[in-house]
């Protein structure tokens, strides 16, 4: 048991009605130890051996039972050390045995079990042994033994009080380690629900600024010279203002909602898009002025929910960064699917490469390739980005052998 544990232990009595006081225990003890201390003086035939030494040592042990919840061993010891006397001076120990019996409980339920068995031991078979010398004329004493079954009762009652206590302890223990394991457990859920929700927020934002920005730019070079495709490039604008808004309040809907129930935060997360919301994102890229070559091998079979969304998210975010950074606006995509694996590369020439640092311009765009990481190790996965021969080049590989939580 840990520490926390028996801190538990030492502050949790036993299991009584509230009604009840310790002080009515020792009362109780006390009276019975007085009334089989007094009961010789009204039998004849023990009233010879009731002498002021015997009523003194049976009476002395109702003041100290009081005493055994602070020093029981000791209490036990003097109880024990009455008893003794008793039995010198040739009476009947009834009351010390009676006190001895109720301090071996108090023992046996504040100590371990092996020093519980050692001093009833040493308690029953001291007691025992001096009950057989003592016996008149040599004389075998059958008395002893109910006193010796006492003893081992009561010892057997205060261990087993204790093992219960220790067991309420436990179970409060777990129960309480089992509440903060749930805690801990659902504010993890958020946290991780949280960084989802930015990712995909980035993933959106910088989609649809990436198609804005390039269309204003088409509307401002044929604004003069070509009025129909100043239209259709504001109408991309306005499309791609729409679905960026829409998707910025989805997501600010999920973030307001209250941190205290997580099973709340992940129910009500808006549908994720995969690979089967492809041909819509290429489309979309296309209408942006990204030219893009799309080529799949491998089979058709569904694919595990989280590994499919992250495939999705590494396609949007290469494709965003070619659209941004990329030269002549062209783009190859290649998703190949093998038994085990699933391997995304998409390449873009790139002319703003940074010959200082060897890396490309949409290598320094930060945050993008941040989340894209997190997300194909979320699932396992790797993936390698850089420049390559014919310009700047994603390349993922994300495992098919079990389902993920992104």
């Amino acid at each position: 048991m840990t520490s926390a544990g028996a801190r538990a232990l030492a502050s949790v009595p036993p299991r009584a009605p509230s009604w009840v006081k310790p002080w009515m225990g020792d009362i109780l003890a006390a009276a019975l130890i007085i009334l089989t201390a007094s009961a010789p003086l009204f039998i004849p035939r023990m009233h010879a051996a009731v002498t002021p030494l015997v009523v003194v040592v049976s009476l002395v042990p109702a003041a100290l039972l009081p005493l055994r919840r602070r020093w029981p061993v000791p209490v036990l010891a003097a109880c024990a050390g009455c008893f003794g006397i008793a039995t010198l001076s040739g009476a009947e120990a009834i009351a010390p045995t009676l006190a001895t019996a109720i301090a071996l409980f108090g023992v046996a339920n504040r100590s371990p079990r092996r020093k519980t068995i050692l001093i009833a031991l040493i308690t029953i078979a001291a007691m025992t042994g001096l009950s057989l010398l003592t016996a008149i004329d040599g004389v075998f004493d059958p008395s002893v033994f109910p006193a010796a079954v006492t003893l081992a009762f009561a010892a057997a009652s205060g261990d087993a009080t204790r093992s219960r206590r220790e067991y309420i302890v436990a179970v409060q223990e777990r129960a309480l380690r089992a509440e903060e394991t749930h805690e801990a457990e659902a504010q993890r859920r958020i946290t991780l629900e949280r960084l989802r929700i930015a990712r995909d927020l980035h993933d959106a934002v910088a989609h649809q600024i990436a198609v804005i920005s390039l269309n204003a730019g088409v509307a401002s070079s044929s604004l003069d010279a070509r009025p129909d495709k100043t239209r259709e490039a504001l109408a991309t604008i306005r499309e791609a203002s729409r679905a960026v808004l829409a998707e910025i309040g989805e997501l600010l809907a999920m973030l307001r909602i209250d941190e205290s129930d997580a099973s709340t935060t992940t129910a009500a997360a808006p549908p994720q898009p995969g690979l089967g919301e492809l041909d819509d994102m290429l489309r979309q890229f296309r209408e942006g002025g990204l030219e893009i070559t799309l080529r799949v091998e491998g089979d058709g079979d569904p694919l595990p929910q989280a590994t499919d969304r992250v495939a999705y998210r590494v396609i949007q975010e290469a494709l965003t960064n070619a659209l941004k950074h990329g030269d002549d606006h062209r783009a190859n995509v290649l998703i190949s699917r093998a038994p085990d694996t699933l391997r995304i590369v998409v390449t873009n020439p790139v002319i703003a490469f940074d010959t200082t640092s060897g890396t490309a311009g949409a290598a320094r765009s930060g945050h993008g390739l941040i989340g894209l990481r997190e997300r194909v190790g979320s699932v396992r996965g790797t993936v390698e980005t850089g420049m390559s021969v014919g310009g700047y080049r994603v390349d993922a590989s994300l495992p098919l052998g079990r389902e993920n939580a992104s």
